[in-house]
C-alpha cells in the first residue's frame, strides 16, 4: 500500500470518530436519541449543552483541517482536498457507527479554513445571512454549501476543486434530506 492511499484510509478513520457521541454521553445522552438524532454540533448543543456543543464543534472542525494541512503542505492542495474529503466520508459514514454519521457541514468547513479560506468566508456570509433571516441552521448550512462551489471556482479558477466542492457539497444537501422535508412542512426547530 503507498503512502497516499495509507493517509487516505487513516483520514477516513480519523473522520469515522464520532466527537458528537463520545461527548455527549460525558453528560449521559445520546444525541443519536433525542433532539434530530444527529450527531453533529447543532444536536449535541440541543441535547448535551453548549459546552458539549462546542466542543463537537472544534473537534469536528479539525477533523477536516487536520488533514487538509496535512496533504496541502505534503502533496499539494489536490491531496489536501482529497485528504480532508476522506475525514467528510469517514463523518458522514463513520465505521464506528454502522456507517450512520453526521452531516458533515463541520468537517467541510474545516477542510475549506485551511484550502479555501475566502470562498469559505463568502460562504459563512450566506449561511449567517440565512440563519439570521430563518433561524434554522440547516437551511443556512444548506445555503452555505450551494455556494461555496461557485465562490471557490471564482476565487481560484480551478475545474478540478470546483467538481470535488461540488460532490461535497451534493453529499452534505442529501444528508440534510429530512431537514428539507421538514422545511418544507414547516416542522423544521428554530435555533432561536
Amino acid at each position: 500500500m503507498t503512502p497516499k492511499v495509507l493517509l487516505l484510509f487513516s483520514f477516513y478513520l480519523l473522520g469515522s470518530i464520532p466527537f458528537g457521541v463520545l461527548f455527549a454521553k460525558m453528560k449521559g445522552v445520546d444525541p443519536r436519541k433525542g433532539g434530530s438524532g444527529n450527531i453533529g454540533a447543532t444536536n449535541v448543543m440541543r441535547t448535551a449543552g453548549k459546552t458539549m456543543g462546542l466542543l463537537t464543534l472544534i473537534s469536528d472542525l479539525l477533523k477536516g483541517a487536520l488533514p487538509a494541512f496535512f496533504g496541502k503542505n505534503l502533496y499539494g492542495p489536490e491531496w489536501g482536498f482529497l485528504f480532508g474529503f476522506c475525514a467528510f466520508l469517514g463523518h458522514l459514514f463513520p465505521v464506528f457507527l454502522k456507517f450512520k454519521g453526521g452531516k458533515g457541514v463541520a468537517t467541510a468547513t474545516g477542510l475549506y479554513l485551511v484550502l479555501a479560506p475566502l470562498p469559505l468566508i463568502l460562504s459563512l456570509g450566506v449561511f449567517i445571512t440565512i440563519l439570521l433571516i430563518t433561524r434554522r441552521v440547516s437551511l443556512g448550512s444548506i445555503s452555505g454549501s450551494l455556494s461555496i462551489p461557485w465562490f471557490l471556482y471564482l476565487n481560484v479558477g480551478t475545474r478540478s476543486l470546483f467538481y470535488l466542492a461540488l460532490l461535497l457539497s451534493s453529499l452534505i444537501i442529501i444528508r440534510h434530506f429530512s431537514n428539507i422535508k421538514r422545511l418544507i412542512a414547516g416542522t423544521e426547530p428554530k435555533i432561536f
